[in-house]
């Protein structure tokens, strides 16, 4: 029997959310497992070159408006380049997008059906949705707090997405965009995000190593 959990929804009815951070046991890598890295307390520019096997002046060219002598906690910095992918071919690519955008579909369905307006694909939203599942995955965790980004609204903020309202709802373990959303649909505070009239646009992230899957809902 496979297994498949959904976490409890979240969503914020106010343009901001408490910040809400958590930490993970350290481990040193042989490349960078992910796009991003949000800075803690006691993180060192040289310190973070040599936990990802970066060079520490390739680190600077990723980041040239970062002083590695001032950083500031929660800031965020990039670990590779923007159109660099190092573990997903193109048409493993085009497949997660089809499902993502799938998703979208059975969104846009439901909400019809409760007399809702569609919601629009946020690029940025999206973005951000995609890289909350590659961090669940990558950092072994399932929750809307990671270990990377902090929560879902700390996420949006640092990626400078604004909003008068957000949500996230987040599956792990459903291998189609049918199977999520049924898992969603019945659970009553995902089912609220998803027929929520207070949001207007939706990203939504798929991970297939694993089956992580992220929606993030905002307000404009």
């Amino acid at each position: 029997m496979k297994k498949t959990i959904i976490a409890s929804a979240l969503a914020l009815s106010i343009a901001g959310g408490a910040a809400a951070t958590s930490t993970s046991a350290m481990t040193m890598y042989k490349e960078p497992p992910f796009e991003a890295y949000k800075v803690d307390k006691g993180d060192t520019f040289y310190f973070i070159a040599k936990r990802y096997d970066l060079d520490y002046k390739e680190l600077m060219k990723l980041n040239p408006n970062v002083d590695p002598y001032n950083m500031k906690v929660g800031s965020i910095l990039r670990l590779k380049p923007e159109n660099q992918n190092t573990t997903t071919t193109t048409s493993s690519q085009s497949s997660v997008s089809a499902y993502e955008q799938e998703v979208v579909k059975l969104v846009n369905a439901e909400r019809a059906k409760a007399g809702l307006q569609p919601l629009q694909v946020d690029n940025e939203v999206s973005k951000t949705a995609r890289l909350k599942s590659q961090d669940m995955h990558d950092n072994h965790y399932f929750d809307h707090n990671s270990p990377t980004y902090g929560s879902p609204f700390d996420m949006m903020k640092q990626f400078g997405i604004t909003y008068k309202a957000a949500g996230e709802n987040i599956a792990q373990g459903q291998q189609t965009p049918a199977e999520v959303m049924k898992a969603w649909m019945n659970s009553p505070g995902h089912k609220a995000n998803i027929l929520s009239s207070k949001y207007t646009h939706i990203g939504v992230g798929y991970v297939k190593d694993g089956n992580y899957w992220t929606q993030q809902f905002i307000g404009k």
